[in-house]
């Protein structure tokens, strides 16, 4: 690891298989606490190549505990984070009214590191059961058209970084790899991405798989649709600038959709917008994010997708996939 840190603070790229191998060795234990954090901090300094990414994906795929969901043909709904925005859990809400729109979902999550609340943490305080059984999970696509798949419970390499990353506390290159990383290998991905040139990395690298996906990154920072402005959308066959009249609603406030100050408070939020009990904004921006997901699996316009999404919502439906969720968790 020091020669490897010695590079890296020359400014020095690691090759694809250097990346990979690192992190293996990171999972097998190989390096202290100290040098991961090292590690991890020069990453935050400069600027990750398209290379290394690739090596560190390769090397978590291989590593993960895979899980066979390919009858379902699933959608992830999932955003990178560390955009540092503070928004409710809008990826997370916009999977549920996917599947409340008829859409099957294994949505791949984790607990905050970089934000209040992570995707783990509202689905934990609203009792859903985690778990890698596969019977479970296939059950709970059937019953309720999602599943969820938290992160550590498939991903046994990440074990010496999750308490690193809690303790530094700011986005690293894990941030980048989670939602490329969905042990059930999706067919449709929907990725929220926090600047415009992971946006292109991720392009790049999904072009070379067979991944029907749809990479987001709104122009005002965030690593979803928010509509406080403009969003860049790069999938397989078209690059394009969407805007909130593409959706037929008015543009938003930051404050509109900001989240919760606790973990509690957060699922409070969750919840009353899953009810049908959000704001119009809330509603929207989840819609929106729904709506796009509806977009990559059904290849139908953006304002169908929005539509497809709003009847989901306030129809009771995605609430109703939450509570089915529940009751299966028990």
């Amino acid at each position: 690891m020091k020669t490897i840190l010695n590079r890296l603070i020359q400014h020095e790229a690691l090759t694809k298989e250097e990346a990979k191998t690192v992190l293996k060795n990171i999972s097998n234990g190989s390096y202290n606490p100290s040098q991961i954090a090292s590690f991890l901090t020069v990453f935050m300094m400069r600027n990750i190549t398209i290379e290394e990414l690739s090596g560190f994906r390769e090397a978590l795929l291989e590593l993960c505990i895979p899980i066979d969901l390919s009858d379902y043909e699933t959608i992830d709904l999932c955003g990178t984070g560390g955009d540092g925005k503070d928004t409710f859990n809008i990826s997370t809400l916009a999977s549920f009214v996917a599947a409340g729109a008829g859409i099957h979902v294994a949505k791949h999550g984790n607990y905050g590191v970089s934000s209040i609340s992570g995707s783990s943490n509202v689905m934990e305080t609203l009792g859903i059961k985690f778990s890698n059984e596969e019977a479970f999970l296939k059950r709970s696509i059937e019953e309720t058209g999602i599943c969820i798949l938290h992160a550590p419970l498939f991903h046994p390499a990440m074990k010496n970084v999750a308490p690193i990353r809690k303790e530094l506390a700011v986005k690293t290159f894990f941030n980048m790899l989670g939602p490329m990383v969905n042990p059930s290998f999706p067919k449709h991905q929907l990725v929220g991405v926090f600047n415009l040139e992971l946006a292109r990395m991720y392009a790049y690298l999904y072009q070379h798989t067979k991944t029907n996906f749809t990479v987001l990154h709104s122009l005002d920072g965030y690593d979803e649709i928010s509509l406080t402005g403009n969003t860049k959308l790069i999938s397989k066959n078209l690059e394009q600038i969407i805007k909130p009249e593409d959706f037929n609603v008015s543009k938003l406030n930051p404050f509109e959709i900001q989240g919760g100050t606790t973990i509690e408070k957060s699922a409070e939020i969750f919840l009353n917008i899953l009810k049908g009990k959000g704001t119009e904004a809330q509603n929207n921006v989840v819609c929106a994010n729904a709506g796009m997901a509806i977009v990559t699996v059904k290849n139908c316009s953006i304002s169908d997708g929005f539509e497809f999404a709003k009847e989901s919502l306030l129809s009771g439906k995605a609430f109703e996939k939450l509570t089915k969720l529940r009751a299966i968790s028990r």
